[in-house]
């Protein structure tokens, strides 16, 4: 089996198939590798995860027991549509599952987000996470910063930005991340949630995280805060809504505490405009109210905010995939039950897709694993019907690689990284500080020779 994404969606999906009884009974052993385009596994957690969140990193170590199992591979800087494609995927697996997830922000259709000074969140995500693929220069502009969207990638990109830099030392951030982030002037950002409060998607651990921060004062807007028939219904139906909505109702009437930086929180406000000229100078949002059904309209009242920046969060979109079908809407792979449809609805034999680019960034990376079920189980089932792969011998497509020269990295190596990134952390009295470019990454994977190009 190749299995092509080495996020959660794809290492829970291997993680099943080495599990499945039916997998296990047959003659010939499963062998499973998995791919990933960049030189080390994880995908998001690595690199979508902010730095300050160590409980959802502690995911690593049950997706490195995972790859570490004698049935699995690792194989990393291996770029499918570009060092392979899918016939040459299908001549070594008997199945193929696709776990490239999202990596794109969903774009805002609004004048003025073309302005230098908008950002997408999923590249300040990727960059103060140190992706080797983005640029490792950063500029946090002005003093007024906002961040549009309601969900947990939004919260991540405010806390990032109100945070004192000196509180992310006992983190794995490189010395590019904290130079700029030392440097920036912001004293209060605004995050913009067109929606009221009890339909906001973060969840409590990250809103609390919010108000933890040394320096950092949190505010809510009373005007802003409003609760119609289904709000009510969603708060008695969820502990995460009403959760929510307690701690919100606690921030907006208790009195300032005079922190030097402030985090303002305001909901039922749609953003329409970001304005300026050459650069960002403001953002302008309209009022909205609840219409008693869960939704929301505008009002009409309009409001300009200074601001000298704009984070746009309002969702990640999944990358066409070599070969594949590919629905730009929705961001996904079409798919029936993780079975790929080809352009008339029909299964794609022996192809397959799971996590977010087979549903959308939809959910947590818990969500991930009864994804990948339903992906594995269909699999499974289609056993009988799928083809051989002519060269399923593990060592043929390692020599595939060598033809092509790709410089693959392996679990081995990628664990001589690990090891790498943890003695330069001690040196600097942390835990660990991360390589960031993708040569320097590969070079220490590959540094005892075993792995060949």
């Amino acid at each position: 089996m190749g299995i092509v994404g080495s996020g959660p969606a794809g290492i829970y999906a291997a993680d099943l198939l080495t599990k499945d009884d039916t997998l296990a009974a047959t003659e010939t052993p499963v062998s499973i590798d998995v791919l990933d385009r960049l030189p080390t596994p994880y995908g998001l957690v690595r690199y979508g995860v902010a730095p300050d969140h160590p409980r959802i990193k502690q995911i690593q170590q049950a997706l490195h027991k995972v790859l570490d199992k004698p049935e699995v591979r690792f194989l990393g800087n291996v770029d499918f549509g570009r060092d392979l494609k899918l016939d040459d995927m299908r001549r070594h697996y008997d199945a193929v599952v696709f776990a490239t997830g999202s990596d794109r922000d969903r774009p805002l259709n609004i004048p003025g987000v073309d302005l230098p000074g908008c950002h997408g969140a999923a590249d300040f995500v990727f960059w103060y996470d140190s992706h080797p693929d983005v640029a490792p220069s950063w500029s946090v502009e002005g003093t007024g910063v906002a961040v549009i969207g309601a969900g947990n990638v939004a919260v991540d990109v405010a806390r990032i930005l109100a945070k004192d830099a000196e509180d992310l030392l006992d983190t794995d951030i490189t010395d590019n991340v904290h130079s700029a982030l030392a440097a920036k002037d912001a004293t209060d950002v605004h995050v913009f949630a067109r929606r009221g409060i009890a339909q906001a998607k973060f969840t409590p651990m990250e809103l609390r995280e919010l108000d933890k921060q040394p320096g950092v004062e949190v505010v809510v807007d009373p005007e802003d805060f409003d609760l119609c028939a289904a709000s009510m219904a969603a708060i008695e139906e969820s502990n995460q809504v009403k959760t929510n909505v307690k701690i919100l109702q606690n921030w907006a009437i208790r009195d300032p505490r005079g922190e030097p930086r402030r985090l303002h929180l305001h909901f039922l406000h749609r953003p329409v405009e970001v304005i300026g000229e050459d650069r960002v100078s403001g953002l302008r949002t309209e009022r909205m109210e609840l219409t008693g059904d869960g939704g929301v309209r505008g009002t009409g009242e309009y409001v300009d905010h200074e601001v000298q920046a704009v984070y746009r969060a309002v969702g990640y979109l999944g990358s066409p995939v070599a070969g594949l079908p590919f629905d730009e809407e929705s961001g996904t792979v079409p798919n029936d039950g993780g079975r790929v449809l080809d352009l008339d609805e029909d299964p794609v034999p022996g192809v397959y897709a799971t996590g977010w680019i087979k549903r959308g960034p939809v959910g947590l990376i818990g969500h991930t694993k009864g994804d990948a079920l339903e992906t594995v189980t269909n699999l499974v089932a289609d056993r009988e019907r799928l083809e051989e792969a002519p060269e399923p011998e593990p060592a043929s497509f390692l020599r595939l690689l060598d033809e092509r020269g790709v410089a693959y990295t392996t679990w081995d190596g990628w664990q001589r990284l690990e090891s790498h990134e943890e003695e330069v952390g001690l040196s600097h009295g942390r835990k660990r500080i991360k390589v960031r470019s993708r040569e320097d990454m590969t070079r220490i994977a590959r540094a005892d020779g075993t792995e060949s190009a």
